[in-house]
């Protein structure tokens, strides 16, 4: 099997950003296990600076091009319905480098709130369309009007890596390789980043995507062979509700992916419920 990078590349992906992403715990779940009839883990992505994995992309890409965006003075442009906005504003802070995130209008006012929170004077937030693509499209147009640094959300092979180092931490605090990983799919950032790490180092290995129903731009891009927009989505799992999963993405997942399950936005919310009423964690739509 052919993958875009190899697991070394994830390891000196990991090493250039440990400065500032901390590892995230693999909790053991004992009340979900015994239900489940299997020994289940949970990567605590929620634990970490700005609770998700986006900041380890974000800072992917940032810290691969960081002296020529100080020694230029270069803008940092994304667009992003609330985590990999974070990520990014959470960088140009820590990093002292400006920062322009687009968001969605339709984005939760706490998300927009921690963006601001976490990028402070550096980053300006402007919020444009009713979806992510829409926000996406007016970054695109404003990043090719000014020398500036692109950090996209998923459809980006440093992205990808960046990613794929939840992938590197999950074999090393099980210190073996897993049965099963159970993974979102929304652009495919998370999804591909793993199955390019995982496969590399444990074949045997099945990865399982999940996506909203309201949203499945993956199931369709499988159905029909290639990546398509979808005319509508249901945008209540606004971390994985993107119309069109990442071109890079579909090429890395479409070959190697074990099996793709989409669920119900309220399967979501009971599940949402559950994690929270039973075990205390305060997941979003995304990450359960």
């Amino acid at each position: 099997m052919s993958f875009k990078f190899t697991p070394e590349e994830t390891v000196n992906t990991a090493k250039r950003i440990s400065p500032y992403v901390k590892s995230s715990p693999l909790d053991f779940n004992e009340e979900l296990s015994e239900r489940w009839h299997c020994k289940l883990y949970l990567k605590r992505e929620d634990l970490s600076q700005v609770r998700s994995y986006k900041i380890r992309g974000a800072l992917a890409k940032i810290t691969k091009h960081i002296q020529e965006i100080q020694k230029d003075n270069l803008p940092v442009i994304c667009a992003s319905a609330g985590n990999h906005a974070q990520g990014v504003a959470y960088a140009c802070q820590l990093l002292k480098i400006q920062g322009v995130i687009y968001m969605p209008k339709t984005t939760p006012k706490q998300k927009v709130h921690r963006v601001k929170v976490f990028g402070g004077d550096y980053v300006r937030v402007e919020l444009r369309g009713d979806t992510f693509d829409d926000a996406a499209h007016e970054s695109i147009t404003y990043h090719k009007s000014l020398p500036s640094i692109y950090v996209h959300p998923f459809d980006d092979l440093d992205v990808v890596k960046g990613q794929s180092t939840v992938g590197l931490e999950i074999i090393d605090q099980l210190d073996s390789c897993p049965d099963y990983i159970v993974t979102p799919i929304g652009g495919g950032g998370l999804s591909a980043g793993l199955i390019t790490y995982i496969k590399q180092r444990s074949p045997n290995t099945k990865i399982i995507g999940v996506e909203p129903k309201g949203a499945p731009s993956m199931q369709s891009a499988l159905e029909h062979g290639a990546t398509i927009k979808l005319d509508k989505i249901d945008k209540f799992v606004d971390g994985a509700a993107v119309q069109k999963i990442g071109e890079i993405n579909f090429d890395i997942l479409a070959p190697h992916i074990d099996d793709l399950i989409t669920v119900d936005e309220g399967e979501v919310c009971c599940e949402l419920l559950d994690l929270y009423t039973n075990h205390a964690i305060v997941a979003e739509p995304a990450g359960t």
